[in-house]
């Protein structure tokens, strides 16, 4: 390990990760690359192209000494040992898989271009959340396009990251997962990632396994989360109806040490893009090898009857304040824009 590493892509997870990796391991160079000029300039100015609490002190302190941020991908690429990518990958809008599958044009382009400038053995981190045996695919692309002496491993890496807490996660994790191959090189790479994150994570929160496990567990653990969130949401309907206290309920239930603390309180729905993606990518893998995936598709439905209650909850407002001219005409249709955007998100 040449203490150079860089990551491809410069969003929400790339950006503050690496930028927590340069301020904890200070013997190592840290780019971040990214296509997009006008991003990589947000990242070298004052006003970041995304806001973590904390995130712009930590940047500050360490970009230009080694925290860079570069669209010079072929250079960084060739230079670095370790390459993490962290790249969108969305639900397909299309196609085969569509409405369920993720999609991987991003993921496929970025080991497109590492296996174009890649010169020697490269360690390949993957960073998004991405379908179990993703890595495997991955590996296909990087071998069908690799040139010369290049060879690659790829791991699993997956971030556990939550907005407005991403700082604060990745400083001190409940723990740091790493997948890899179980072969001997393969270990010998798993332990030169995790040597990169054991210089301010304790070793016993590091946790090492194989690669299809890896991605599989970052799906489990958002699919699991949901479901608490879902749970509380649809007990909320039955509080209405019992004059029960729904956040009363979540106090007492979060005390309860068996079943753990967070993720009980009621709300609209997820409050967010990736436990759905990424139930609807579990329910789309169990599917392609022919399991019903009972646990998720629930999740879902669930979620849906919320959305349905919200509708004829604001629904009566709406028509209430259509009666009444100028101002409160403006409340419905922000009535109606939400239950628009609760039900076709």
């Amino acid at each position: 390990f040449n203490n150079r590493i860089c990551c491809v892509g410069a969003g929400y997870v790339g950006g503050p990760t690496m930028a927590v990796i340069a301020k904890n391991c200070p013997h190592v160079t840290v780019t971040v690359l990214d296509l997009n000029q006008q991003r990589i300039d947000a990242w070298n100015s004052d006003s970041l192209p995304i806001y973590e609490p904390g995130l712009q002190e930590v940047v500050e302190e360490v970009r230009g000494k080694n925290l860079f941020f570069s669209t010079d991908i072929s250079k960084h690429i060739r230079e670095c040992d370790v390459i993490f990518v962290s790249v969108n990958t969305p639900t397909k809008t299309k196609g085969l898989g569509a409405g369920r599958a993720a999609d991987l044009t991003f993921w496929e382009l970025a080991a497109r271009s590492i296996a174009q400038h890649s010169v020697s053995h490269k360690i390949i981190v993957e960073k998004s959340t991405v379908p179990v045996r993703t890595a495997s695919q991955l590996s296909s692309v990087l071998d069908a396009n690799t040139q010369g002496n290049a060879s690659f491993t790829v791991l699993s890496n997956p971030e556990f990251l939550a907005e407005g807490t991403a700082m604060r996660d990745l400083a001190v994790p409940d723990r740091v997962l790493i997948g890899g191959p179980r072969t001997e090189l393969g270990s010998e790479c798993v332990n030169v990632l995790a040597d990169i994150y054991a210089n301010w994570i304790p070793r016993e929160r590091i946790v090492t396994t194989d690669v299809w496990s890896a991605e599989l567990s970052k799906l489990m653990a958002n699919a699991f989360l949901a479901q608490r969130i879902s749970s509380i949401n649809s007990l909320s309907a039955l509080c209405e109806v019992t004059n029960s206290d729904i956040t009363e309920i979540s106090r007492a239930v979060d005390t309860d040490l068996e079943l753990g603390k967070g993720f009980l309180k009621a709300s609209p729905g997820f409050g967010g893009s990736c436990f759905q993606k990424d139930i609807l990518n579990l329910v789309r893998a169990s599917l392609a090898q022919n399991q019903s995936c009972r646990f998720c598709k629930p999740i879902n439905q669930r979620t849906w009857l919320i959305y349905s209650n919200i509708e004829r909850l604001l629904a009566p407002v709406a028509i209430e304040c259509a009666l009444v001219p100028h101002v409160k005409i403006f409340i419905a249709m922000l009535s109606a824009s939400f239950i628009l955007i609760l039900l076709f998100r």
